[in-house]
């Protein structure tokens, strides 16, 4: 009886041993990486036999398989059988990341400015290279950061579009809304009866067309696409305004100039519009006035003296067509060094107020008739308010030599010796520097 139990125990064993599923272990190489992302899955163990659920869809069969994965997360499933017939199952988790690329650019931009073209490589590879291309053409390269990041700088020269490379992928196309120029010059002043015109364009050419309208007083009094010629036959403002039509990829453009036509001929006496136009340019560039009051003074006559001075032109202190057209295009005088003084010129018959090495007053002068007004370098040693014998507050910087107000300022050298300004300027020339001031005199 015992030995029956014995045989059955035995019998029993054996069966359940058969009956056991093969022992496995499932791996991936690698678990994790970037699409299309070709991984090695690995079954160890002791079956005969082993059948694989890829988890996308496909399957394979042997102990080691190699597939390649598409962007997501799948699960691969092993099944392991013996020579009994029994099986097991093991799993393992595989993530494929999709690559992404992207470029932006600035949504608009100045037609041949400086511009940033960015972007983003996912997943981040630092030190990665990519290409930035315009349709065909290879514009510039960037390296990735550890973010990913990406940026290049290029002189943006066409709308584009733009787009990205990074090996096979690419990203969407750019386009970067460009502002062309308009080319335009037009004299701030003319005199009656000049014949003026404005030839606009635009840049790039491409880009579009123009526009002009030109208006006098908000009326229009001519327009074209082309050269248009301006209405110069009487004074007044002349206001062009020059837009532009273009193209979707280009920016709308617009730029407006005006100008000012003038009676050709001014003169002590003259009152109005032009002498306003006038006395503004004068002091736009520095020459003193008294006041900026549309009346052709004294001051006026002294500060157009001062200007054809500087400018070599004939000292008549009268305005001719010519001295309109040297005023459109004169800028303010330079001083001969840096830092606060007064110049006296000799040889130009002027004198400059300096301040921090620029001009802000230019003065109409007239030095000694025998060139004796000694050259140098001097300090206001003396100052005197009021009268001092015929000097109206003077400033000496020499023995008796002095800055002085007078009644006869000439176009020309005939003090004793001194530099004569005018009376109505020698009282804030006075108040305006002190005892030390350096006063510097050439030829």
């Amino acid at each position: 009886m015992r030995t029956a139990i014995a045989l059955l125990a035995a019998l029993a064993f054996t069966a359940g041993a058969a009956a056991a599923p093969p022992a496995i272990s499932v791996s991936a190489t690698p678990t994790t990486g970037v699409a299309p992302l070709r991984v090695t899955l690995t079954a160890t163990g002791d079956a005969t036999a082993y059948t694989w659920d890829l988890g996308d869809g496909a399957s394979a069969t042997g102990a080691v398989v190699s597939h390649v994965y598409r962007p997501g997360r799948f699960v691969a499933t092993v099944t392991a059988s013996n020579d009994a017939g029994e099986v097991t199952q093991a799993q393992v988790a595989i993530a494929a990341a999709q690559r992404t690329l992207s470029l932006r650019g600035p949504a608009s931009a100045d037609y041949e400015a400086a511009g940033v073209l960015s972007g983003v490589l996912r997943p981040a590879t630092r030190g990665a290279k990519v290409q930035i291309y315009r349709g065909k053409i290879h514009v510039a390269t960037a390296r990735v950061g550890a973010k990913g990041g990406f940026r290049a700088k290029l002189m943006l020269r066409s709308p584009g579009p733009y787009h990205a490379r990074y090996r096979t992928l690419r990203s969407a196309e750019e386009t970067v809304r460009l502002r062309p120029r308009v080319v335009l010059s037009l004299a701030t002043t003319a005199p009656v009866g000049t014949s003026l015109a404005v030839r606009p364009r635009l840049v790039p050419a491409a880009a579009g067309s123009l526009a002009v309208r030109v208006l006098r007083n908000g009326r229009a009094v001519a327009s074209g696409k082309g050269v248009v010629r301006l209405p110069t036959h009487t004074p007044g403002m002349l206001r062009v305004e020059v837009t532009s039509k273009s193209r979707p990829e280009f920016a709308a453009v617009r730029r407006v100039l005006s100008s000012q036509i003038v009676l050709p001929s001014l003169a002590r006496g003259a009152r109005g519009p032009s002498v306003l136009v006038l006395e503004r340019r004068l002091a736009e560039l520095r020459y003193a006035l008294r006041g900026i009051d549309s009346v052709y003074g004294h001051d006026t006559y002294e500060a157009v003296l001062a200007f054809q001075k500087v400018n070599g032109l004939p000292r008549t202190g009268r305005v001719e067509p010519a001295l309109w057209r040297r005023l459109a295009v004169a800028v303010v005088p330079r001083a001969q060094r840096g830092g606060d003084y007064i110049e006296v010129d000799k040889s130009r018959q002027v004198l400059f107020v300096v301040r921090g090495g620029a001009v802000t007053k230019v003065v109409h002068v007239s030095t000694g008739a025998t060139g004796n007004t000694p050259l140098g370098s001097w300090r206001v040693y003396r100052k005197v308010g009021g009268w001092d014998w015929v000097l109206w507050y003077p400033m000496y910087f020499k023995g008796g030599f002095a800055i002085h107000g007078y009644p006869s300022v000439p176009a020309y050298p005939a003090s004793h010796g001194c530099v004569r300004i005018p009376m109505w300027i020698a009282p804030s020339l006075f108040g305006s520097h002190s005892y030390g001031t350096t006063i510097v005199v050439h030829l």
